[in-house]
């Protein structure tokens, strides 16, 4: 039994760097399906509910002093790519689009839980508003909801399970949708020749963009470093209510810093992203080692709702599309850029043609920045309801 809180840290570490190199290196199906942060969340768990680490001292000093302060600095690294500028080149029609899959999912969460939420235990607005900044943005998000809610790690199991049950069925059903897109066209009068072309105005971009190098890597992790350290210290200065927290004031702090400079030349600098998935990874293996399998008492119940959540969002997007002539394409990467995130928007967006990949991924940044916002208003309805 591990007791040493570096030790601790040293395992969790090598644990989800090793799922990340299995999935690279046999690029098996199953992380099509099953992402492997999701993954490691259900690994990492397993091996808190065997016991691997105590929570001894040394080891809930490390996990609070790692989580706290790799919090702010990913969200900031995170939406460095995310610049408004290009966003908004988008086009109407696209923003449109991805405002409705949003809103439409805040509606099925309000919903759902306005249905269901005397069945669930008195906090589980907290576990759904997490989900909801997800499902709204992606799992960097949900973790920045998290912290803000101060919900507890145990709680986040229920979470991930609807993140990972349902997300993958949803997957599955747009991808088997992509052969229908004329004909669902057809019947909603859509034009497409916007995407087109702006898909390859796109793609010619992200062909000039450079490696990685060593002194950007190195500049980026110290700017994202100061930022979590100013979010920090700035959010004590600031007032707080029984919903907005000084946690709450730091993930504000460092999304407002994120979305600002995304338009100077530090976003130019390459491994932003790669820095901000490394320390994802880290804070979601932190977060299910405080987490027990025999705590999730209720998981089909959450499950079934996550499913209730879709059929919402997708009887929305729907009506919509044909009130507004949308296409297919739009409306299954617009929803799976809110539900699934940069991870999995492109692979849809690339089943349609390999030039619409740079949208996939634009979209799923507009995700990044709506998302902790979104899911910390849901809440906020969510918290009321359940009141």
């Amino acid at each position: 039994m591990i007791e040493n809180g570096f030790m601790y840290v040293a395992v969790l570490a090598m644990t989800a760097a090793s799922i990340v190199a299995l999935e690279k290196r046999t690029q098996a199906k199953l992380f099509e399906y099953l992402p492997s942060i999701v993954i490691i969340y259900f690994v990492v768990m397993l091996l808190s509910t065997f016991g691997l680490w105590q929570k001894s001292e040394s080891v809930t000093a490390s996990y609070i002093l790692l989580k706290s302060n790799l919090l702010p600095a990913m969200i900031f690294l995170m939406l460095l790519s995310a610049d408004m500028r290009e966003i908004f080149k988008l086009g109407k029609k696209m923003l449109l689009t991805f405002l409705l899959a949003s809103v439409s999912i805040a509606i099925g969460f309000i919903g759902t839980f306005a249905l269901f939420h005397t069945y669930f235990e008195p906090d589980a607005w907290k576990p759904f508003a997490a989900l909801s900044g997800s499902w709204m943005g992606g799992t960097a998000n949900m973790v920045a909801i998290q912290g803000a809610l101060d919900l507890p790690d145990s709680a986040m199991g229920y979470t991930l399970l609807i993140d990972s049950i349902d997300y993958a069925i949803w997957v599955m059903i747009l991808l088997a949708l992509v052969p229908f897109a004329k004909k669902f066209n057809l019947w909603s009068k859509a034009d497409t020749s916007v995407i087109d072309e702006v898909g390859e105005r796109l793609a010619l971009k992200e062909d000039h963009k450079k490696p990685i190098g060593f002194p950007s890597l190195f500049f980026l992790l110290g700017s994202a470093l100061i930022v979590s350290a100013l979010a920090q210290n700035g959010a004590l200065y600031l007032p707080t209510t029984s919903f907005l927290t000084t946690t709450t004031w730091i993930v504000i702090i460092a999304t407002l810093a994120g979305i600002l400079f995304a338009m100077t030349p530090l976003a130019k600098l390459s491994g932003g992203s790669q820095l901000a998935n490394i320390m994802l990874y880290l804070i979601v293996a932190l977060i299910a080692s405080r987490a027990n399998f025999s705590e999730l008492t209720e998981a089909p119940l959450y499950i079934a709702a996550g499913f209730v959540i879709i059929a919402i969002h997708v009887c929305i997007m729907i009506f919509f599309a044909k009130l507004f002539k949308l296409d297919l394409f739009s409306l299954g990467v617009a929803s799976l850029a809110n539900i699934g995130g940069v991870a999995s928007a492109p692979i849809l967006a690339s089943a349609y043609s390999k030039a619409l990949i740079p949208i996939g991924v634009l979209m799923a940044m507009m995700g990044y920045i709506l998302g902790t916002f979104g899911g910390l208003m849901v809440g906020k309805v969510l918290e009321m309801i359940g009141g």
